[in-house]
């Protein structure tokens, strides 16, 4: 069996009557069973073998889910009062763009500290803290490192 027979033998099933059709996506499966009552983002994820991430993107998406934030949940999506100082700012398609946004990182941080602003501090720390984990889960360990060695300098304020 070629490749092509095969995929095209995976995504097609027979209903009851024989006939074939096209198996519903993940995106359509997920919808289906959030409009049947299971609305958990983890049961979700779990029944239709996908990250919570996903699942909560489609549902989003779909206007049927708010407030919902991960490590790869949009920046666009505004989390709290703070998250509008910082959108846009993880940026590390390559290692300039890396120290770029830790640089804004950095303003911002010192910014809250001068202002005794620990909560806005607390902020930029996860912003650095979400660029080194996209960037890992990219492939990009220099990138990845740059965020990293800015947090352990913060570490070591302490």
């Amino acid at each position: 069996m070629t490749n092509v027979a095969r995929k095209s033998s995976l995504v097609r099933i027979s209903d009851q009557a024989g006939r074939t059709r096209k198996r519903p996506s993940k995106k359509e499966r997920i919808l289906e069973l959030y409009r049947t009552g299971m609305t958990n983002v983890a049961e979700l994820a779990s029944a239709v073998r996908s990250q919570p991430s996903y699942v909560a993107r489609v549902l989003t998406e779909a206007g049927l889910l708010s407030g919902y934030f991960d490590l790869y949940t949009t920046s666009a999506q505004l989390m709290n009062f703070y998250s509008h100082f910082s959108r846009g700012i993880v940026r590390f398609k390559t290692p300039q763009d890396a120290r770029a946004s830790v640089e804004r990182i950095d303003r911002l941080y010192r910014e809250f500290e001068s202002r005794g602003d620990r909560a806005g501090q607390h902020h930029a720390e996860v912003m650095a803290l979400i660029g080194m984990n996209r960037a890992l889960s990219c492939g990009k360990r220099e990138e990845a490192r740059i965020f990293a060695n800015w947090l352990k300098a913060r570490l070591a304020d302490v």
